[in-house]
């Protein structure tokens, strides 16, 4: 089956050659920092309550807005939400770009692949398999222990199935028949959270039902202290592997022949994954969508398959994608909360029909 989104190696060079001489890279990457830097700065802005961006940019610099409920409603609430979207963004458009290399599949991420659902019943046998017990559950949902066992948890869970959809993948050629199987995993999870739901006492039900909508807004400082540093460092394993990323574009015998340790290089991708998946899913809920679009939505602008490119971008585009998201669920101006991942899949479902449509087959693609 032709794989439209791995370039030959002759479009490969042709890339790497045309991006330094028009000199494009640092501009466009600059350019998508100065677009997140924005964005940033008006999702603090907006909301039920408008406060001026220079008064934003005084509460950040630590003086006195022209308000002081203005800096308690920044700091407090605004902008620990803005910041957990920049992570999420980012950990789940550059896992997303993980999987789509590494299994050579242009849907895969970790949504479709059942991948945050892994890391979901993580959370839920955390959280749901406590819940008998009112003391435990107390335990479970607050204080650092609590934030670094759902992590924990999450990543555990996300690593299990990618393991899983890996040691699948060698065996099963056809890319829709890995998605197909990536599906089931995501039913088998969603069975066993059933199961866990049912015996479950009433508030934790509540409580995870309410986290499976997805929400940057539920994140405390806290919180952050075990979000940030799990989230960076998925992001920094994921830079170091930007040359064996490219060396697998040609395929995995082309990367043995340069000398590549290939099943080194699977481990640290799939340890990458799982920790960037796990740890949004476990603070944010199960996102859909970004890690399918934003890997697309960067090849398409920057028309480049180098991942010493498309990582900085995608790292970028990622978090810029998720506020912008977020800021659509808040609907600013009115008290209404859309469900984030109902927003996401406005934004992301178009992206993978017009995948599906590039492809020049979709009959050979389910023949395949």
């Amino acid at each position: 089956m032709a794989d439209t989104t791995i370039p030959s190696r002759s479009t490969q060079t042709t890339t790497e050659i045309v991006w330094p001489r028009l000199g494009l890279r640092p501009v466009a990457l600059l350019g998508l920092l100065a677009l997140l830097i924005g964005v940033f700065l008006f999702s603090l802005t907006a909301g039920s309550v408008r406060i001026p961006l220079d008064n934003i940019i005084t509460i950040l610099l630590g003086g006195q807005p022209d308000r002081a409920t203005w800096s308690n409603i920044v700091i407090n609430f605004r902008l620990p939400k803005a910041l957990t979207a920049v992570l999420a963004g980012a950990a789940l458009g550059v896992s997303g770009l993980q999987m789509q290399t590494l299994f050579r599949n242009p849907l895969a991420d970790p949504f479709v692949l059942g991948v945050s659902s892994g890391a979901s019943l993580g959370v839920a046998l955390v959280v749901l398999s406590v819940g008998a017990s009112g003391t435990a559950a107390i335990l479970v949902v607050s204080g650092l222990l609590s934030n670094v066992s759902l992590v924990v948890a999450a990543c555990a869970g996300s690593s299990v199935v990618l393991a899983i959809v890996l040691l699948l993948a060698r065996r099963v050629q056809s890319s829709i028949t890995l998605l197909i199987v990536g599906l089931m995993i995501g039913y088998l999870t969603g069975a066993v959270v059933s199961l866990l739901i049912y015996f479950s006492v009433a508030e934790r039900v509540t409580a995870y039902i309410a986290w499976t909508f997805g929400s940057f807004g539920g994140v405390t400082w806290s919180q952050m202290q075990v979000l940030a540093p799990t989230v960076l460092l998925g992001l920094i394993i994921a830079h170091v592997l930007v040359k064996p990323l490219n060396a697998l574009l040609l395929g995995e015998t082309y990367a043995r022949s340069m000398g590549l340790p290939v099943q080194q290089v699977r481990f640290w991708i799939l340890v990458s994954a799982s920790i960037l998946a796990g740890a949004v899913t476990a603070f944010c809920g199960p996102i859909a969508f970004l890690g399918i679009a934003v890997p697309h939505f960067c090849r398409s602008l920057l028309a480049t398959s180098d991942h010493r490119v498309l990582v900085p971008a995608v790292t970028l585009l990622g978090a810029t994608c998720a506020i912008v998201g977020d800021m659509i669920a808040q609907m600013p101006g009115s008290e209404t909360v859309l469900p984030l991942n109902a927003v996401m899949a406005l934004i992301g479902a178009p992206v993978v029909v017009w995948v599906l449509l590039r492809r020049n087959s979709i009959k050979a693609s389910f023949a395949s």
